[in-house]
């Protein structure tokens, strides 16, 4: 089977999505973090006995899911924390964090497009979705990161922020993300997709594999800015380890259109083509 080719400009900024939603500007009414008697049954209900299980089957059956090192999690059970994971898949990384964090719920924050439509808007976040506003609600969503956290609940970020489905590399990304759980004092933890190539039905796209790493802690004795930017760096460091181990197989081939145009200042190394 050939392997697909696309093309790309630009690491930090291209985006191949399967499908983009036209962006609209969130709702003023819009809540980030609703707590109401209701609202939490709806969610539990939504999230619990009909998504969890469901995103299970989905995640052994048609991808092969399997996720190492779940265990570090368990240290982490009293307390909230924040994942950080690679972005390579357009249905699947809306879920994997739900698997990775069980029995914990996790949230995941989603771009603006993700609730587009009201009833689009009500499904993501009955399922945990937290959407990035822009800068006059930026305050009102760093709190309701903050409240979930202090809820003891999982806080799910994709730092790359734009999708390349089935991507064997890590994308470089900025340390803005980290500030979170250094504000918060909670710890980061990464999760890495890779790929298995099939044994049998060779042909179809590879199973996932997702590596989740031991907790990362902000260092309390540097300021807010060198303290982030240590989290970036270790967890970055992380999902390069796990990206380069031998077996994460290429479903697509990445190449940049042009080869002599270098990309922006970086001392990243471990995006590849």
């Amino acid at each position: 089977m050939a392997k697909k080719v696309l093309y790309y400009n630009d690491l930090k900024n291209d985006d191949f999505a399967a499908a983009a939603l036209a962006p609209k500007p969130l709702p003023e009414n819009l809540v980030f973090a609703k707590t109401g008697f209701f609202w939490r049954i709806a969610e539990f209900f939504a999230y619990r006995i009909i998504a969890t299980p469901l995103v299970w089957l989905i995640g052994k059956i048609g991808f092969g899911l399997r996720i190492k090192n779940r265990k570090a999690l368990r240290k982490l059970r009293g307390t909230g924390y924040y994942l950080y994971g690679n972005h390579t898949q357009d249905m699947m990384d809306a879920y994997t964090p739900t698997l990775v964090t069980f029995p914990k719920f996790a949230h995941i924050v989603v771009s603006p497009q993700a609730v587009s439509s009201a009833p689009l808007s009500l499904a993501v976040r009955l399922l945990g979705g937290i959407p990035i506003p822009g800068i006059k609600r930026m305050r009102e969503f760093v709190a309701a990161l903050s409240l979930r956290i202090r809820c003891k609940r999982a806080v799910a970020i994709y730092p790359e922020a734009h999708i390349w489905p089935w991507y064997t590399g890590i994308r470089p990304f900025p340390n803005g993300s980290f500030t979170y759980p250094v504000r918060d004092g909670v710890p980061a933890v990464a999760f890495v997709t890779t790929y298995r190539r099939r044994k049998v039905f060779k042909n179809l796209p590879p199973c996932l594999t997702v590596t989740v790493s031991e907790p990362f802690y902000p260092d309390s004795s540097l300021g807010e800015r060198e303290a982030k930017q240590k989290l970036r760096d270790q967890v970055y460091a992380f999902m390069c380890g796990e990206a380069a181990k031998p077996g994460n197989y290429a479903h697509y081939v990445y190449i940049k259109k042009d080869p002599e145009a270098k990309e922006a200042a970086s001392a990243d190394t471990c995006a590849v083509s």
